[in-house]
């Protein structure tokens, strides 16, 4: 299995940001830790510790990294799959699946693929600052040669 880059990570780091208790991000969902989305029945009434947070953004991760091997058919550099990984980790990878930046990628069209990041800046229907300038990050990291 492949794995997420240290540069990948200190991304998702850095626009996740760390919350030892509950909040709604920007799209109204609860969340905790590093951006992780809390499911159906998971408490943390008295918030978590840094050492949770780090093993909620493993779990996370992992799930990322494998959404990009399932959909993602053609080679990728390190900066490439992380850029894609913190991608899918904001945005699930049924956004992957389902977007242009994936079908262009599948086809070959690398250049293509990276001029779709910023086209993925809306929370709720509404443009966020945040997310252009995360989305404008992964696509410098996606198109940085190692």
């Amino acid at each position: 299995m492949r794995h997420i880059s240290d540069r990948g990570l200190e991304l998702i780091k850095e626009f996740e940001g760390l919350s030892f208790v509950e909040y709604k991000d920007v799209a109204g969902y609860p969340t905790i830790g590093y951006g992780h989305l809390m499911k159906s029945g998971e408490s943390y009434p008295d918030g978590i510790t840094e050492e949770k947070a780090a093993e909620l953004l493993r779990d996370d991760i992992a799930e990322a990294e494998e959404g990009v091997t399932r959909q993602i058919t053609v080679d990728l550099n390190d900066n490439q799959f992380a850029a894609l990984v913190s991608f899918t980790f904001n945005l699930g990878e049924g956004n992957l699946k389902s977007s242009t930046l994936r079908k262009k990628l599948n086809s070959g069209d690398y250049d293509g693929a990276a001029d779709e990041f910023p086209k993925w800046c809306y929370a709720g229907g509404k443009p966020f600052k945040g997310l252009l300038n995360r989305r404008n990050k992964e696509r410098a990291l996606f198109l940085e040669v190692e």
